[in-house]
């Protein structure tokens, strides 16, 4: 089944973890790139996790799988993964199965051997389990890491102690989540435990995670900030930021406040060229019919990690798509790409799956990029560039394949790939990155 055991805090959301590096053009030199995916063997509830690479064709962007993969995840039901700056370090988040061993995990049936898995990157692109961490909370449900690749962060769906909710966020904080921080080491790529240093439990003790508002959807970081997006469709959507240093991994309360961000059905928030984007799906009225179309909202941040809304407001996306999960600013800064994973539970003729396209003609405006929609597969969980720059993909669950398209560079629009545009997996994608190296 699709992982939505908290509803949207599942819907796989953000902006592409993937790992670009420069290439050059000459005859002789070229960038390879390598695309994972991480995803389960079959849709059945145990959710076996792999890890599926691929050479892409720096030419057509065909797409080969790497010999020797795919591996195993090092657990069960992968969500999400990250690739170190410097291509040498994969980690991949797997949430484990519940009592019953099943994927459907919730705050009552919690997941069960959670876990994160260090695999080191080889010069063929092939991965090589290494370690296996721990993190502090309960159900995690996202991964990240900062741009330089020394500290790693899980957000978890649930604190592993409601006391520690009011210590850090307030008497009316009964429950909560959190993020777990760990320090990378340079060398070994293992993970050291960050405990808070700003919150202390009764005893005296430092809270070995930082508490953030209940039922957490996803998280970013940006501009020195963490900033977590929760909230519920009754409660509405908020923001809540904390100061993130960057010699520590110290998480400091910058304003203890949530900031309501007037939607009810947010999936993602992402940050790209200084903009922090959340994603907004329409809500579905009971006979499946859409009540109001989704919607891309651009921030910039604020005093205190504020978000400060942007002139022209909200961007509807394309009325034929449904449930935007993830965003891709190109590397030339010229396109927005957003990934609809579609709504699959609407009566005929609802919204569907595919890839909306915006010309960016400011940094905050976005105009429709003529001939939208741009196709993918059923229920993509994520959208890549691949390292020459040429390429996008998409990795989807709902048809267990990967989508790839060729970025038109003079009008931004996606066309289908020479010889053939869509590849096969084992099983449902849950996420996507992309490695490249230069030879």
């Amino acid at each position: 089944m699709r992982f939505t055991e908290f509803g949207k805090a599942l819907v796989v959301s953000a902006l592409s973890l993937g790992v670009a590096v420069g290439i050059t053009s000459c005859i002789q030199s070229y960038t390879v790139g390598f695309l994972y995916v991480t995803g389960t063997v079959t849709a059945q509830p145990n959710g076996t996790g792999i890890i599926s690479g691929f050479k892409i064709d720096h030419n057509t962007g065909f797409l080969t799988p790497i010999n020797g993969m795919p591996v195993s995840s090092g657990g069960a039901n992968p969500v999400r993964a990250t690739l170190l700056s410097g291509s040498r370090f994969l980690y991949v988040l797997n949430r484990g199965v519940n009592s019953s061993g099943g994927s459907d995990c919730t705050t009552a049936d919690p997941c069960r051997n959670s876990n994160i898995a260090q695999f080191a990157v080889g010069s063929n692109g092939l991965l090589t389990p290494q370690e296996t961490f721990f993190s502090q909370g309960v159900n995690p449900i996202r991964l990240i890491s900062d741009t330089s690749g020394s500290y790693l962060m899980v957000l978890d769906h649930d604190a592993p102690s409601d006391s520690g909710c009011k210590l850090a966020l307030g008497a009316n904080a009964t429950s909560c989540g959190d993020i777990t921080v760990f320090q990378i080491n340079a060398t070994t790529g293992r993970l050291q435990l960050v405990v808070n240093a700003q919150v202390t439990s009764a005893g005296g003790q430092a809270l070995p995670y930082f508490p953030v508002p209940v039922d957490p959807i996803d998280f970013v970081l940006s501009s020195n900030f963490v900033l977590t997006l929760s909230g519920t469709s009754s409660t509405g959507d908020y923001a809540f930021p904390y100061s993130y240093n960057s010699s520590n991994g110290q998480l400091t309360v910058s304003q203890n406040a949530q900031q309501q961000l007037n939607i009810h059905q947010a999936t993602a928030i992402l940050s790209a060229s200084g903009v922090i984007y959340v994603l907004d799906n329409e809500p579905i009225t009971v006979d499946g019919s859409v009540a109001s179309q989704s919607q891309v909202l651009p921030y910039t941040i604020g005093t205190n990690g504020a978000l400060q809304p942007e002139p022209g407001g909200a961007v509807p996306d394309d009325p034929a798509q449904a449930n935007p999960v993830q965003l891709l600013v190109e590397s030339k800064g010229k396109w927005v790409y957003v990934a609809n994973d579609g709504d699959n539970n609407t009566t005929s003729g609802a919204a569907q799956s595919g890839i909306t396209g915006y010309v960016i003609e400011n940094p905050f405006q976005l105009t429709e990029i003529p001939g939208l929609p741009f196709g993918s597969g059923a229920g993509p969980q994520c959208i890549v560039e691949d390292p020459s720059n040429q390429f996008i993909y998409t990795a989807n669950y709902d048809d267990s394949s990967v989508t790839g398209k060729a970025l038109d560079q003079n009008s931004g629009v996606l066309n289908n790939l020479p010889k053939t545009t869509s590849f096969t997996l084992s099983g449902p994608a849950t996420w996507c990155v992309m490695n490249g190296r230069t030879d």
